[in-house]
C-alpha cells in the first residue's frame, strides 16, 4: 500500500530509531489501525504531557517526494496516535531523508545535498 501525506518535520520529536507518527486515519489507510500483534502500545512524554501510542517497528519504507528530486526510501516504524491530526517526522527520519530545515516559522527547506539557495517552500496541509 503506498500513499503520499503531507508531513511536518518536529525537531523536538527525539527517537532513537527513524520514526514517523500518524493520525489513526494515515495508519488505517496503510493498513496498521486497528493495532496487530506487531504493534507495541506504550506512553511517549512530550511537551504536552504523557501521549499513547502504538508503535509498529520498522512497518514502512517513507521517502520525500519534490519537484524535482527524492530523498532516498527509509525504513521507518510507524508510530500511531490517537491525538495527532497530521504526520510527524523524528529528528532520526528527518536525518535519514537527508533533509534540512532552512527556516521553520517560513517553512523553507531542501535536501541536504542542493545549495543553500534551492530552498523549497513547504507543501500546505490538504
Amino acid at each position: 500500500m503506498e500513499i503520499e501525506v503531507v508531513a511536518l518535520i518536529n525537531s523536538g520529536y527525539e527517537a532513537d530509531t527513524p520514526q514517523l507518527l500518524l493520525p489513526v486515519g494515515v495508519a488505517r489507510q496503510l493498513g496498521l489501525w486497528p493495532p496487530g500483534p506487531d504493534a507495541i502500545e506504550t506512553t511517549f512524554e512530550t511537551a504536552g504531557g504523557p501521549l499513547r501510542v502504538w508503535v509498529v517497528r520498522e512497518a514502512m519504507g517513507v521517502q520525500v517526494l519534490a519537484e524535482g528530486a527524492s530523498s532516498p526510501e527509509v525504513v521507518a516504524d510507524a508510530v500511531i496516535s490517537l491525538l495527532a491530526d497530521e504526520p510527524l517526522i523524528s529528528d532520526k527520519l528527518a536525518g535519514a531523508l537527508q533533509l534540512a530545515v532552512e527556516d521553520f516559522a517560513e517553512g523553507l527547506w531542501r535536501f541536504r545535498w542542493e545549495p543553500p539557495e534551492r530552498a523549497r517552500r513547504s507543501e500546505s496541509r490538504p
